[in-house]
């Protein structure tokens, strides 16, 4: 099943009759309905769109055969009337640290893909959320490309691969680890991607490259069968084009999953009917909505994204929403980010136990992974040792008790420093909404336009840290442009297990702005 992304022969002319940039969720199943295409001739569609700009984008790495196979086995279940799962005939991908059998799980590093000279690992179960799509009926295209080992929420330039670019804005940043998952989506390749956020990864390709996206609470979606940074802080959420797409995925990845026990904590904070059930223009009326200042972070807007947030407050209050200015002055919430030296801008608190959560990873693969325990990781990875000098998790030895877990990877780790620390953000941050009675925050997604593709410079978010460390969820949603085309985006964030209000939030401003315009695609 697995492809490299030059070998599978999708047909001709599908796509003159589908127009796959404007395609959602609803258009598909309406174009099944109306006999307007068949999930075969979509998903030959959408090869043939892979064929023509992923040389171009680079954002998906396998291809997967299976798919027409799949899309005519959906077809032949609609025409016989049976019952289909939500996504029947959806085209998707999948963020290649995510397990699916049938390909390896290369994490972007050369080290673990067989032909650029590593060991291959190969899943003999889906990661659960690949296994839920499969089950709502998705045909999955493919796997997309990472950075080593998920490593940056910037670029993906050191993959085995070679870079992802920004669909948007090609000389800019594409977002990472996720951002083959967003140029995918961005370019039309697909109508949802499967992403990851350790710290930044749904919302920082999404914001780059003018999507929506969701980062869920800690604890809504498994991430069982994911390549770890964290299983403290690691979580799959969607990108989408349009925040009801977001929302239709969220209903199928969220929910108990007795491979992830912390996903018990869910049970009881999924909406009924779903995540789009409450989806309203008026959505946000009423609402008392926070504004980003020098209480939640001490990092000043550059000029121009400051003036982007003032349009975006007008478009809040029009509304119908109510600003409160800096609702976390004088609660010592800033005082809580700590960046990791030699890091500048990202705190890493919780990736201390990455050496057991990788052991944990390894040991699902099961009985024939040609890896199955941390140690033989770091004997079939030694030549390029990602924790070693140089390597591009070096940083993690001045995290608190990282050593000791390296030291005993079998062992479950001390996280005590990270617990209290979430422990401080969740005090003050509900103490702060509670107390002020805020609905939500609504911040510029990211301070300043995106740095170049190839420099050393890092995005420049607002959120990241606190909210995967704190474990909040947060939507992001696009908000117009740099004067150079840069995206400008905001995330509504809020309390634990806010998705529904959050994505309906988000969902009002963005059918009250429609600020993203389909990006102009070149295949040269």
């Amino acid at each position: 099943m697995t492809h490299d992304v030059s070998t599978i022969q999708p047909g001709t002319n599908h796509k003159a009759d589908i127009d796959l940039s404007t395609l959602t969720v609803q258009s598909v199943q309406e174009g099944f309905a109306a006999g307007r295409f068949t999930a075969e001739s979509l998903a030959r569609a959408c090869f043939e769109q892979i064929e023509t700009y992923n040389a171009k984008y680079n954002a998906i790495i396998f291809l997967n055969e299976a798919a027409l196979d799949d899309a005519r086995e959906i077809d032949r279940r609609r025409a016989a009337g049976e019952v289909l799962g939500p996504l029947a005939g959806v085209p998707v991908v999948i963020k290649d640290p995510m397990d699916m059998v049938g390909f390896p799980t290369t994490a972007g590093w050369s080290q673990l893909y067989s032909k650029t000279g590593g060991v291959d690992l190969m899943p003999a179960t889906d990661a659960p959320v690949v296994a839920r799509m499969r089950a709502a009926g998705a045909i999955m295209l493919g796997k997309t490309n990472v950075p080593v080992l998920s490593h940056s929420g910037t670029h993906a330039n050191d993959s085995w691969a070679g870079p992802t670019l920004n669909v948007v804005i090609p000389d800019r940043v594409p977002g990472a680890s996720s951002a083959g998952t967003a140029a995918a989506v961005a370019a039309a390749m697909a109508v949802l991607g499967l992403a990851e956020e350790t710290g930044g990864s749904i919302q920082n390709p999404a914001s780059s490259q003018d999507l929506a996206g969701i980062k869920p609470t800690i604890g809504l979606v498994p991430n069982a069968g994911v390549v770890p940074l964290s299983g403290n802080r690691d979580v799959v959420g969607p990108i989408a084009r349009t925040v009801r797409d977001a929302a239709l995925c969220l209903d199928v990845l969220a929910g108990y999953s007795s491979e992830d026990p912390k996903t018990l904590a869910s049970v009881g904070h999924q909406p009924e009917g779903g995540y789009t059930a409450a989806l309203s223009v008026d959505s946000l009326k009423g609402k008392r909505i926070g504004l980003y200042g020098a209480g939640w972070r001490t990092q000043p807007l550059s000029e121009e994204a400051a003036q982007l947030y003032e349009r975006a407050k007008r478009e809040l209050e029009a509304a119908g929403a109510i600003l409160v200015d800096d609702p976390f002055a004088g609660s010592d919430f800033a005082a809580l980010r700590e960046p990791t030296l030699p890091l500048p801008n990202f705190d890493a608190r919780g990736l201390e136990s990455i050496p057991y959560d990788v052991h944990q990873y390894l040991q699902r693969l099961g009985p024939d992974a040609a890896l199955k325990t941390f140690d033989d990781f770091a004997k079939a990875t030694a030549s390029q040792n990602a924790f070693g000098p140089g390597g591009v998790l070096n940083f993690m030895h001045t995290l608190p008790e990282f050593v000791a877990a390296l030291a005993n990877p079998t062992a479950p780790p001390d996280i005590s420093g990270f617990i209290a620390l979430k422990a401080s953000y969740l005090r003050i941050f509900n103490a702060v909404m509670d107390g002020q009675q805020i609905d939500a925050l609504a911040f510029p997604q990211m301070r300043c336009e995106l740095p170049p593709l190839h420099g050393k410079e890092t995005i420049q978010e607002t959120t990241v840290g606190e909210i995967n460390i704190a474990g909040l969820p947060g939507v992001t949603v696009p908000a117009g442009y740099y004067a150079s085309g840069s995206p400008f985006g905001i995330i509504f964030v809020g309390r634990q297990w806010d998705e529904a209000a959050l994505i309906a939030m988000a969902y009002a401003y963005e059918q009250a702005t429609q600020h993203r315009k389909a990006p102009a695609l070149t295949s040269v």
